[in-house]
């Protein structure tokens, strides 16, 4: 049995502080990759929300108790206000999907003796993201674009008045005292609209994920079948002077998307925020400056001006040979700025990027102008 000792001595210890050799792994597990059938669960661009402020607390009814001070008079206190329930933009928020169907603001305290009034109810903060509307019986009421902007959706209630404050000349003996009164109910729709920088706008399998991929660290969706994503995605493409200029990856349209056809309307809403707009057109199909018509249609039959907004034309999956040679027929057909590329091989893709920031430059000295600060990301 002389053997066991040395056994013990030669195996390591289970845990170990000093030796990175025999310390345990501490580093951060990967999220797993969520596939865009499943991140629809979690991306939620409509709620319906009731909020109810808080119930203001009731006033306090007493009378002054003193040895040898036998008429002390009323004392009852105040009662506290309820809190409100808020709506604050957060642009950690990329959802409505944390946001729940009901928030009630706390309630006021009631009032106390010896002219104590009651604490206010703390206000209810509802984080939601950037680029939400609030509407109210199909009216818009709020349109939070700002980070940490906020927008009270429910009051609270006044805090009742105690017997303290009814006390006069006439009256030295007041009994009377107020309840709190309810807080504000309202029933609210939340809408979001995706706020980018610039859209990404094509037909399906145009290539819009596959760009977004190759110019950002944003992983969409990529497969040879159409409706691939469901869901906006948004890529920041980073500078050398540390500017970032957000891409948004807008589900593919087709025709008659204005009339709610395919994904229809309900992601036309999200291009609204964009300021400019990358029209990404296939080059391999037969005359793709159709695709460019198409698109441009279904944006004005949705709203008025949207087409005309700053844009380029990218002319992507140049790699094709049939692509070459539709090419020079789409820059004679279109007389914006047409873009070849290739999001599979990386082919011209620094000149989309110098061409991005140009855009990007553009919109910052106009909104500067305006005297209105430029979204920043």
């Amino acid at each position: 049995s002389a053997w066991k000792p040395v056994l013990l001595l030669l195996s390591p210890p289970a845990f170990s502080t000093t030796c990175a050799r025999c310390a345990k792994d501490r580093r951060l597990r990967q999220k797993r990759a969520i596939s865009e059938r499943q991140l629809t669960r979690y991306f939620v661009d409509q709620r319906k929300v009731r909020v109810v402020g808080g119930q203001g607390g009731d006033g306090g009814h007493s009378f002054h108790s003193e040895p040898r001070k036998v008429f002390g008079g009323p004392d009852g206190g105040n009662g506290g206000d309820g809190g409100h329930v808020i709506f604050k933009a957060d642009q950690q928020m990329k959802s409505l999907s944390s946001v729940l169907r009901f928030y009630q603001g706390f309630h006021g305290e009631r009032g106390g003796s010896k002219n104590c009034y009651g604490a206010n109810g703390v206000h209810m903060y509802v984080k939601v993201p950037v680029g939400t509307l609030v509407k109210e019986d199909g009216e818009v009421v709020a349109d939070l674009t700002q980070h940490g902007e906020e927008y009270i959706a429910a009051y609270g209630g006044a805090g009742g008045k105690g017997n303290r404050f009814f006390l006069s000349n006439e009256n030295r003996a007041p009994k009377l005292f107020t309840p709190g009164e309810p807080g504000q109910e309202r029933v609210l729709h939340l809408e979001l609209r995706t706020t980018a920088h610039a859209g990404l706008v094509g037909f399906p399998n145009a290539g819009k994920s596959s760009l977004l991929r190759a110019i950002s660290r944003a992983k969409p969706a990529v497969a040879a079948y159409p409706f691939t994503t469901l869901n906006p995605h948004v890529g920041i493409v980073h500078y050398q002077d540390y500017e970032q200029v957000a891409v948004a990856d807008i589900p593919g349209l087709i025709k008659g998307a204005h009339q709610n056809r395919g994904l229809g309307m309900a992601f036309l809403k999200h291009i609204e925020r964009c300021r400019f707009l990358l029209y990404v057109v296939d080059l391999s199909v037969p005359q793709p400056w159709l695709q460019l018509q198409d698109l441009k249609y279904e944006l004005e039959a949705y709203e008025k001006g949207l087409s005309e907004r700053p844009c380029v034309v990218i002319g992507n999956k140049v790699d094709l040979a049939q692509s070459r040679i539709n090419l020079p027929l789409l820059r004679e057909q279109v007389a914006e700025r047409v873009i070849a590329l290739s999001a599979l091989t990386g082919d011209n893709l620094e000149e989309l990027l110098l061409h991005l920031r140009e855009l990007y430059d553009t919109y910052v000295k106009t909104e500067q102008s305006r005297g209105q600060s430029p979204v920043k990301w």
